[in-house]
C-alpha cells in the first residue's frame, strides 16, 4: 500500500510549472509554482479564508 503523505493531484506546464499538492492525512490542498530558479508554495483557501479541502478526499 502506498502511504505517501503528499500527492500531486494536478500539474500544468513544463518550464513554468504549477502543481496542486494534497496532504493525504487532512485533504488540505497546496499550490506549488516554479519557474527556473524561483519557486513558491502556499496553502489554497476557500472563499471564507479557510484551508481548501479536496472535494474528492477520502481518509
Amino acid at each position: 500500500m502506498d502511504n505517501k503523505r503528499f500527492q500531486t493531484i494536478y500539474s500544468q506546464g513544463k518550464i513554468e510549472n504549477f502543481k496542486i499538492i494534497r496532504d493525504n492525512e487532512t485533504g488540505v490542498m497546496y499550490m506549488f509554482h516554479y519557474a527556473g530558479p524561483v519557486s513558491g508554495l502556499t496553502v489554497m483557501l476557500d472563499p471564507d479564508g479557510k484551508p481548501l479541502i479536496d472535494k474528492d478526499f477520502k481518509k
